[in-house]
């Protein structure tokens, strides 16, 4: 397999430089300000809605998409988008509804929202919850994946890789959230450059092969060729039902898993609860419009390899340990780049692994210090402290993760897939928590409390096929999900009724109205969905 030239180690060295430089440059302009944890940890008034956009997208694309997501699109094709797509449609709705909510309260953290309306159990039993998922799920699997894919690409050792990765994500989160806003806007930029980058080359390589002539004429042969590689609805029966099951994508647990990580996710929201409702909604439509486009760099190349391989290329390359091995798609075509755009992409790929680790470390530390460290350990710290107690919490939670990571079974599950099985345990409760939480009054912290612990405990006993009465192996993920978020619904609305709570936040119907550029991109996001799925259906 053909390593990086001297020119692609240029290109991905100016890379570096560009987004350390900037990092450093913008830390310095700060520098002189007084330490603040809402400056810190929130960036409070200065990203502006580009960078909050950019930031959504970089922190959220990382190695298990462009890794992942192209293997998924080798094996199961377009359907796979539907992550990509749903979530442009789900940023919409927190924009409208979840954001006013969180700017109008002042809310600063997900526990602290948890603890204003219910009560400090509800919030702490959460705020550990979330650690635990980021450190051990999440955090493990971003250094884990990328440091394999940059390991397979660079041929640099799989360690010194893990290692080097969180050396540079340390830099960037050290800096607070302003840094790593900023910073971001740089990271997508390479990010869509090099991901464009890997799919002009596969849809080329397409075109080639075919004897057809132009982009256009390349996608035209997948559509023929991988026909099937081209529906974005599964019907029962199909081989991949299990993993995408039908309308659940469009109406069922599909939303639970994209209103949960877009909505009430630390490492997401954080992005824009610094800023003014207006900038904040402006921000979470630019992201929504870049997820549209996501699709592009993380799937089609997958289903470009598919063709390839049916056509008898990449047989020796897609295979591991003499089986098929769907996540090597995305590598093999980029060792097929040239040389200097292949630094480019390499550029790209090592963008989203070390902006997903930068947001998750610092949602991590703001987690810790701000509801746990200054509400339990050190309730005197001054703002100085609490920014240092930040920074070191950053340091110990990226070591903890290069340490555990190795031993969490991300490469036999696959990185995405991972993911996706671990916070699905927690997504139905916490979403249902929170849901009713902001929209009905009379929802008390015994109901949160059953949600959050007796939510994950249902998964995690249908996730083993523990309870009686149904295989629970052949019911869909996705539809698992549904069925432990209604069950904590209807949970919560008996308990509410019962012993009403009295602790509503502060809403009323005019924070949710739109208006201006946001009405209209939103009706924009909201056509092209449509048409997407009606052409692809």
């Amino acid at each position: 397999m053909q390593k990086l030239q001297t020119l692609d180690y240029l290109v991905f060295l100016f890379y570096f430089i560009v987004v350390a430089g900037y990092g450093y440059w913008i830390y310095q302009r700060k520098k002189s300000q007084e330490a603040s944890t809402t400056d810190f940890f929130l960036a409070e008034g200065s990203l502006t809605w580009w960078a909050i956009g950019a930031s959504l997208i970089a922190s959220n694309i990382s190695a298990e998409q462009f890794i992942g997501m192209s293997g998924n699109g080798f094996s199961m094709g377009l359907a796979i988008a539907t992550y990509e797509w749903m979530a442009a449609a789900t940023l919409l709705v927190v924009g409208i509804f979840f954001m006013p909510i969180y700017l109008k309260n002042r809310i600063f953290t997900m526990p602290q929202f948890l603890n204003q309306r219910y009560n400090t159990t509800v919030s702490l039993i959460m705020a550990i919850f979330w650690l635990f998922l980021y450190v051990l799920v999440n955090l493990t699997s971003i250094l884990f994946l990328g440091a394999l894919a940059v390991s397979t690409i660079s041929g640099i050792d799989f360690t010194v890789c893990m290692w080097g990765l969180a050396i540079f994500a340390i830099f960037i989160t050290v800096g607070g959230m302003k840094v790593i806003g900023y910073t971001d806007v740089i990271q997508v930029f390479f990010l869509i450059l090099g991901g464009l980058a890997t799919t002009y080359l596969a849809l080329d390589l397409v075109s080639n092969e075919f004897g057809v002539s132009g982009i256009s004429a390349a996608f035209s042969t997948m559509l023929e060729k991988s026909e099937d590689h081209f529906h974005m609805i599964f019907k029962e029966g199909h081989p991949h039902y299990m993993a995408l099951p039908g309308l659940t994508v469009l109406i069922g647990g599909m939303w639970i898993v994209n209103l949960n990580y877009w909505g009430c996710n630390q490492y997401i929201t954080q992005r824009a609860l610094g800023a003014d409702l207006k900038t904040a909604r402006e921000g979470i439509l630019f992201a929504a419009f870049l997820k549209l486009l996501m699709p592009i760099i993380v799937v089609l190349p997958g289903i470009a390899a598919y063709t390839l391989y049916q056509k008898g290329l990449f047989q020796v390359e897609m295979l591991e340990g003499g089986e098929l091995n769907q996540d090597r798609a995305y590598p093999v075509l980029l060792n097929l780049l040239p040389v200097g755009l292949k630094g480019l992409s390499f550029a790209a790929l090592t963008a989203a692994i070390v902006a997903s680790l930068a947001g998750k470390a610092n949602s991590i530390s703001t987690i810790f210090t701000l509801d746990i460290y200054k509400k339990y350990i050190g309730p005197e710290a001054d703002e100085k402290k609490l920014v240092w107690i930040g920074r070191i919490t950053i340091v110990v939670a990226m070591i903890l993760a290069i340490i555990i990571s190795p031993y969490m079974g991300i490469d036999k599950k696959g990185g995405f897939q991972f993911i996706q099985e671990m916070t699905g345990l927690v997504s139905p409760g916490v979403f249902a928590a929170f849901l009713l939480g902001f929209f009905w009054k009379k929802t008390n912290s015994a109901g949160a409390l059953f949600a959050i612990v007796g939510g994950f405990l249902l998964a995690f006993s249908m996730h083993n096929n523990w309870l009686p009465g149904i295989d629970w192996t052949t019911v869909p993920f996705l539809d698992r999900m549904g069925i432990v978020f209604l069950i904590c619904v209807a949970v919560m609305i008996v308990l509410g009724l019962w012993q009403p709570s009295h602790k509503g936040l502060s809403i009323d119907s005019s924070m949710f109205k739109i208006k201006g550029s946001f009405a209209v991109g939103t009706a924009v996001v909201i056509v092209i969905l449509t048409i997407l799925y009606t052409v692809f259906w």
